[in-house]
């Protein structure tokens, strides 16, 4: 039986030291850790490595069950992907097991209040992009492509093939940029 450890914060400046430390302190033998976002497991390379070599008998820990998804859907497709290897999930700061009734209807009402906190977090934020829009603060990102330059270099007799080459960009945009629109 072996012990994976599984430690994951969002962005690149959050530290997984706190959640590896604690994991090693609860005895797993291999901890591996990402900076990735939890709302899917896409791009979870070091997630999907531990799954692949779970075996029978094998336990993948976690400090907080957030730190290994944000969906109740994810969530589910990790814990039956744990069942099918014959293993078990537990958490460090929470009473979750998957090997025992109690532990995995605890998972479930945690996984539930953990998609519940994304989606009030992206309310939130769509909240304050509305108000900032009223206001007139907001006016969203700025535009990365020279629609000026583009028509220019048009003029000029370039393809929008070459044009988009040159600056780095689609040849979609180079036709929107074209065609009027401003290129965002």
């Amino acid at each position: 039986m072996t012990v994976f450890g599984y430690a994951r914060v969002s962005t690149t400046d959050q530290n997984l030291e706190i959640q590896e430390a604690a994991l090693r302190a609860a005895g797993c033998e291999v901890v591996r850790s990402e900076k990735r976002s939890g709302t899917t497991t896409t791009g979870r390379t070091e997630l999907q490595t531990i799954l692949e070599f779970l075996r029978s008998g094998d336990v993948l820990m976690v400090t907080r069950i957030d730190r290994l998804a944000r969906s109740i859907g994810d969530l589910q497709d990790i814990v039956r992907a744990v069942r099918a290897k014959g293993a078990s999930l537990k958490a460090t700061e929470q009473p979750i097991d998957t090997s025992t009734a109690a532990g995995k209807a605890f998972l479930d009402m945690l996984g539930v209040f953990a998609e519940f906190e994304t989606n009030l977090r992206r309310e939130r934020q769509l909240e304050g992009i509305a108000k900032a829009k009223a206001s007139g603060v907001y006016k969203g990102r700025k535009p990365s492509i020279d629609v000026e330059q583009v028509r220019a270099m048009k003029a000029q007799g370039f393809g929008p093939a070459a044009i988009a080459k040159a600056l780095k960009i689609g040849r979609a945009s180079v036709y929107r940029a074209l065609e009027g629109g401003s290129q965002t």
